[in-house]
C-alpha cells in the first residue's frame, strides 16, 4: 500500500470525527453521558421484559476454504492454483444470562433517577450550545 494511501486511510477517523455543525458537537458532547445512562436504562427494562439478559462470546473455529498460491513455473511466467485450506474464524454467539428480577429493578430504579438529574443538565447544556453556535 502506497504511504499516501496509508496516511489517508490514518486520517479518515479524525475527518469523520470533524464532521456536523459545531452546534451538534456542542451537543454530542454535552449529553453524551445523558445518552450512555438512556441506553443502560432500555437495556436493563429490556431484561426484566425478557427475564434474561443477552451475553455475547467469540467462538473460534476452522473453516474449510479455497487458498490462492502462486507460484513462478520453469519458464518464468506465474501461475495462480488453488488449494483446500483451513481458515481459522471467530463467530459472535449470544447467549442467555439469567437475571436476579430484585436487582434489576433497583437498577433501572437508580438509573431512571440519574436520567432525571441528567436530563436537567443536559437540557441546559444543549440551550447553551444553541446560544452559542446559532445556525
Amino acid at each position: 500500500m502506497p504511504r499516501n494511501t496509508f496516511l489517508a486511510l490514518l486520517s479518515l477517523p479524525l475527518a469523520l470525527a470533524a464532521c456536523g455543525t459545531p452546534q451538534e458537537r456542542c451537543i454530542s458532547r454535552h449529553t453524551s453521558e445523558y445518552r450512555a445512562v438512556s441506553k443502560l436504562l432500555d437495556e436493563v427494562e429490556a431484561n426484566l421484559e425478557r427475564g434474561y439478559a443477552w451475553g455475547e462470546r467469540a467462538v473460534e473455529s476452522d473453516r474449510l476454504t479455497q487458498c490462492r498460491r502462486v507460484h513462478r513455473a520453469k519458464d518464468g511466467s506465474i501461475r495462480v492454483a488453488y488449494r483446500p485450506c483451513y481458515v481459522e474464524s471467530v463467530d459472535i454467539q449470544r447467549y442467555r444470562i439469567p437475571i436476579d428480577p430484585a436487582t434489576e429493578t433497583r437498577k433501572r430504579d437508580n438509573l431512571r433517577e440519574r436520567q432525571k438529574e441528567l436530563a436537567a443538565k443536559a437540557q441546559a447544556s444543549v440551550q447553551a450550545c444553541k446560544a452559542a453556535y446559532p445556525e
